[in-house]
Formats: structure tokens, C-alpha cells, sequence
């Protein structure tokens, strides 16, 4: 995958002479964030959103996921499109929204940085330790599984004195 994507702007839904956003302020958003919303099919077509918790790490999305939650089900179901959006709250900013297929993530030297990373960036309220192979969890009986989404596209939405439709397609 190309680490800098093709990027346009719609003009259609953006202020004049305004300027695509640049995909680091995208990576940006999406490292900075403590919540994202993350939706994904459920085996009969319909969508399923909930808020989860991510880490941007080496330009792709990781979040975490208990066995038998239903995101974890309908990824297990077979379609693993996904989409994932961090938005701010006012009206100001940059809203983003990538789309990606989720790839279980099962190399050790990655889910060890993952535990790292989750620590730091929320305050170890997780809990997670990598254990003999396996992310263990506070109060959880099974261990949590987690996934990457590469970007295949993605969409900004600048706001503010501006507004910016910027789309970002990756090779």
C-alpha cells in the first residue's frame, strides 16, 4: 500500500479556493483521538457502529475487541469492510473517516507494541499484558482480539472559517 495516497478536493462541498487537507493532519486526527466510531455488516447486511477505543500505529488503525462481541461476530462472519471515524465535537476542525478491511492482528512483536500503546495513550486502563502468546485483559475471561484496517480511502471534513471535502485513495 502507498503510504501517500492520491488526494482531490469536491469542490461541490468545499469553500472556494480553499485547499485539500493534507493526509498527515488525517493521521493526525486519527492518532490523536480517544474514541472512534467503528461500524461494520452484520452477517444479514445490516450495519452495526459502536464507539471503541484505537491506536494509529505505522499508518493503520488497530482497535480491540472481545471474542463474543458483536463486532467481533460479524467480522468472523466473513466481511471484514470496515469503516472508522473521529469527529469533533464542534463545529471546527477536522472530521475523518477512513475505509478499510480489518485484518486480525497475530504477530507477537505487533501486539506487544499494541499493549504498549494502548497503556500509554489511555492510562493502562485496559489492563492488557501480552501473556504467554496471548493479550490478557483485567476481568475478562477470554482474550481480547484485535484487528488492523488499512486504508483503502479515505474523506476529511475540514470546518471552521472553511469548510473541505478532501478524499484520499491509496494504491
Amino acid at each position: 500500500m502507498s503510504m501517500e495516497p492520491k488526494t482531490t478536493l469536491d469542490p461541490q462541498f468545499s469553500t472556494p479556493d480553499v485547499k485539500p487537507t493534507p493526509w498527515s493532519a488525517a493521521t493526525d486526527a486519527l492518532r490523536d483521538a480517544k474514541t472512534y466510531l467503528l461500524t461494520t455488516v452484520r452477517p444479514d447486511g445490516r450495519p452495526h457502529q459502536t464507539t471503541v477505543a484505537g491506536i494509529w500505529m505505522d499508518g493503520v488503525f488497530h482497535f480491540g475487541t472481545g471474542p463474543s462481541e458483536r463486532k467481533a461476530r460479524n467480522l468472523a462472519a466473513g466481511n471484514h469492510n470496515v469503516l472508522v471515524s473521529v469527529a469533533t465535537p464542534a463545529w471546527e476542525g477536522l472530521d475523518v473517516v477512513i475505509e478499510g478491511e480489518a485484518i486480525p492482528v497475530t504477530d507477537l512483536d505487533r501486539l506487544g507494541r499494541l499493549v504498549e500503546a494502548y497503556a500509554t495513550k489511555y492510562d493502562d486502563v485496559f489492563g492488557f499484558r501480552l501473556v504467554d502468546g496471548r493479550v490478557q485483559t483485567r476481568g475478562a475471561e477470554d482474550s481480547p482480539l484485535f484487528f488492523e484496517v488499512r486504508v483503502r480511502k479515505a474523506f476529511g471534513f475540514g470546518k471552521g472559517a472553511s469548510f473541505s471535502q478532501t478524499r484520499w485513495r491509496f494504491s
